[in-house]
């Protein structure tokens, strides 16, 4: 890969991850700034807590798309195996760490799952199968997607696709690190649990 393309790659996929869909949706709503709400972040998850569901799906599904939508134009676009890869990459860091926002943006759930979902849509079942059942039975959002990111490495590897299994283990880390204040809170019992407000 060119240090050119190398480039574009990242920036593009960095730009398209860092459009904070939640902070201006709540805003367009008339909602006020999110990151005044709940936990401050500005993810689907602290939007359902304003009670306002069919905002928290929109923001779930368009910050899925920053990451599929990622993936799928530089993987288009290049031929190159990594590019797509690299996208997804930059894509959840630009959710995570938006340029627009200080570097505060939300924890990079919903992206994750649009990146796993344009790698592989049956890994992306999967994944989704096991966060829908994990927060079935702990009704903590933050714990179903640990659980979610610390398996999924290892279902690329299952599937055949070990050049996925790096990024996804980098993008795993990355979540678990977002999430360091939510583990505090597991371990105490004080974690807010999924529609609580």
């Amino acid at each position: 890969m060119s240090l050119f393309t190398l480039i574009i790659v990242v920036v593009g996929g960095y730009l398209l991850g860092s459009i904070p869909f939640g902070l201006l949706l709540t805003k367009w709503a008339g909602m006020g700034d999110i990151r005044d709400i709940g936990s401050g972040n500005i993810g689907a998850t602290n939007v359902l807590r304003t009670g306002n569901k069919k905002i928290a799906i929109a923001t779930l599904l368009l910050d899925m798309a920053k990451g599929l939508v990622a993936v799928a134009i530089f993987g288009t676009l290049f031929t190159n195996i990594y590019a797509p890869i690299l996208a997804g990459v930059a894509a959840f860091i630009g959710h995570c760490f938006p340029v627009w926002l200080d570097f505060k943006g939300g924890k990079g759930v919903a992206t994750y799952f649009g990146i796993i979902f344009a790698f592989s849509p049956a890994i992306g079942v999967i994944a989704g199968v096991i966060w829908l059942t994990s927060a079935f039975l702990s009704r903590y959002s933050s714990l179903s997607a640990l659980i979610t990111v610390t398996l999924m490495p290892l279902a690329f590897l299952v599937f055949g696709m070990p050049n996925h299994f790096f990024a996804m283990a980098l993008i795993g880390l990355l979540v678990f690190w977002r999430h360091k204040e939510n583990i505090g809170r597991l371990r105490e019992g004080t974690e807010s649990k999924i529609g609580q407000k």
